[in-house]
């Protein structure tokens, strides 16, 4: 092999290896640029979940406080209703005695 095929494989390698490097440079970048976006996408999609975490939680709690009020309205009618019943009994004796003190 004459020098100047020796220089010239050198030369050839470098460029193959300069080649590679740039390739591998590309691949690397892709590589990060991907896990880029995938950490992105996971936090994104966490914070997604966490709102709609949130959001039932809201709604389960809402729902559990309506029927309580729901219970604490009956129980509240209830004493409502059994106070008029009450007062209907008691009201003609209540005029019968308004009534005899005025009389008296």
């Amino acid at each position: 092999m004459s020098r100047s095929d020796v220089l010239r494989t050198i030369k050839d390698a470098e460029a193959d290896a300069a080649a590679t490097l740039a390739k591998a440079d590309s691949e690397a970048s892709n590589i990060v640029t991907k896990a880029r976006v995938a950490a992105a996408e996971s936090v994104s999609e966490g914070r997604n979940q966490a709102q709609a975490d949130a959001q039932q939680m809201v709604e389960d709690a809402r729902n559990a406080a309506e029927k309580e009020a729901a219970k604490v309205s009956k129980k509240g009618d209830k004493s409502i209703a059994s106070i008029h019943e009450s007062g209907d009994s008691s009201r003609a004796k209540a005029v019968d005695v308004v009534l005899d003190a005025f009389r008296a």
